[in-house]
């Protein structure tokens, strides 16, 4: 009746750490924030595998000084399942190195072996010694390794597993003293001592506790790891939204700094049609007073002054649509026309420096593209060219517009006769906070870059054949969804 009894305590405990198992391997599976150390998972999972396989033993079993081979197996799973659990704690301090991994595995063999041979020759009381003997130096270092660690980490979990180890270890030391004062040999179960028994179910108990706190160890710092991933994502969102709102921010700055040596000649260009309406209005305004209105001349005036408005219309729509902020979409654009659209921005500066504008304009299909941002982009490296050019002495400056379609992209080149970007500045002219003018931010060639990048393009420095810069855009006809 003694042996079945023996054996179901092993199996019940056996059962308990089967389903801790389970439930933290499923936690150690679906963890995407924390990989626990596999040590601790290899060391419960060979532990419940010993209890079973002792248990199978301990029914099994007639002679308990000439037991059967599978206690060989399970004693040897059980020095596993320690090994496992002292490396776990080694490896709270330090990684556990290639060497003492192998080593400890090539350690299972003559543990095997010696082990074997005392199953044959020797009796119960000196595998026994043997057992504890090696669970005492194993729980001693578990003690220390935890001691060290929590002196940096305090850990209310780890607590409680040294203290489940601490009462192993006094039990095993229990377990020996007992058959050290036990008188005669013992042969059969029914001859085990008690107080053995009790001490046994006892270090099986404290055991199980040991496990429940290491789970309980990694499971906290899943926790943790879970909470801190938390935070990280809310700072990296913060920080993505400031850079938008950064980047946002730069692009006005860069509109104002590339248009603002536009505005004398935009204020020019409206300025003619607003003095040939005033001269119009004034014309009918004398002829009515004079009542010497002509029907015809009457009509002819007004015509005049409608082209005129309709010409400010055409010049504030483009300021308009380029300097609005409205949320980043792109559309189907034909990039010729948007071309055309900001002629009456670029056209008046570069006419009143003697620099002449040269379009030679070939796409004809419509791409993606956001029509504010690309509009800056032309400004931008046109705005750039006029100013190499004003202060060139050439006496023929030009600056040339290309389109074409090439393969799967639309090309937009801008190039001039200029001096050029100097050999050594070239490699880092779409940097941010980097320019060789003596006035401006650095902006305008980094925001060239973010846009295109943006529009999964791709754009590039390279000498003209003018001899001055030229800038090569790439974008792309159909723009791909990741």
């Amino acid at each position: 009746m003694l042996r079945p009894l023996i054996a179901l305590y092993f199996f019940i405990f056996g059962t308990i750490q089967l389903g801790l198992s389970l439930a933290l391997l499923h936690k150690y599976q679906t963890s995407n924030h924390f990989k626990p150390s596999s040590y601790w998972m290899i060391s419960l999972v060979t532990n419940v595998a010993a209890l079973f396989a002792f248990g199978y033993g301990v029914l099994s079993v007639k002679d308990v000084g000439r037991p059967e081979f599978n206690f060989t197996i399970a004693n040897t799973l059980f020095y596993m399942a320690a090994l496992a659990q002292w490396l776990f704690c080694k490896y709270l301090n330090q990684p556990i190195s290639k060497r003492l991994d192998f080593v400890s595995k090539i350690s299972v063999i003559p543990f095997f072996i010696i082990f074997e041979l005392l199953r044959q020759y020797g009796t119960f009381e000196l595998r026994t010694f043997y057992m504890m003997g090696i669970a005492f130096v194993m729980f001693t270092s578990q003690l220390y390794e935890l001691q060290i660690y929590k002196r940096k980490h305090p850990s209310s979990q780890l607590t409680y597993m040294q203290i489940a180890t601490g009462i192993e270890l006094l039990l095993c030391i229990g377990r020996a003293v007992i058959l050290a004062l036990q008188v005669s040999a013992i042969q059969r179960v029914d001859q085990l001592p008690q107080l053995l028994i009790f001490v046994t179910i006892a270090q099986m108990v404290a055991n199980t506790l040991a496990y429940v706190a290491m789970g309980g160890y990694w499971t906290e710092k899943m926790a943790i790891s879970r909470d801190s991933a938390l935070d990280e994502n809310e700072v990296i969102k913060k920080l993505l939204r400031e850079r938008e709102e950064l980047i946002t921010s730069l692009m006005i700055a860069n509109k104002t700094a590339a248009t603002g040596a536009l505005s004398a000649s935009i204020a020019h260009e409206l300025n003619q049609p607003v003095a040939a309406i005033r001269l119009n209005t004034e014309f009918i305004h004398k002829k009515l007073n004079e009542g010497k209105a002509d029907l015809k001349d009457l009509k002819e005036v007004i015509e005049h002054i409608q082209l005129d408005n309709h010409r400010i219309a055409n010049i504030v729509s483009t300021l308009r649509d380029i300097f609005r902020q409205d949320e980043i979409k792109t559309t189907h654009v034909h990039l010729d026309e948007l071309i055309e659209q900001v002629k009456p921005i670029i056209l008046p500066q570069a006419r009143d420096l003697n620099i002449q504008l040269k379009f030679d304009l070939n796409v004809i299909q419509a791409i993606p593209l956001n029509r504010n941002e690309i509009s800056q982009v032309i400004i931008n490296l046109v705005n750039n060219a006029v100013e190499a050019l004003s202060s060139s002495g050439l006496q023929n400056k030009e600056i040339q517009i290309q389109t074409r379609v090439v393969g799967n992209f639309v090309v937009l080149i801008v190039s001039d006769n200029g001096p050029g970007i100097p050999e050594s500045l070239r490699a880092g002219i779409f940097d941010l906070m980097k320019t060789n003018k003596k006035q401006g931010m650095g902006l305008g060639l980094w925001l060239c870059k973010h846009i295109i990048d943006r529009h999964q393009g791709r754009i590039s420095y390279q000498q003209s054949s003018l001899g001055g810069a030229e800038f090569f855009i790439q974008l792309p006809i159909e723009v791909v969804t990741v």
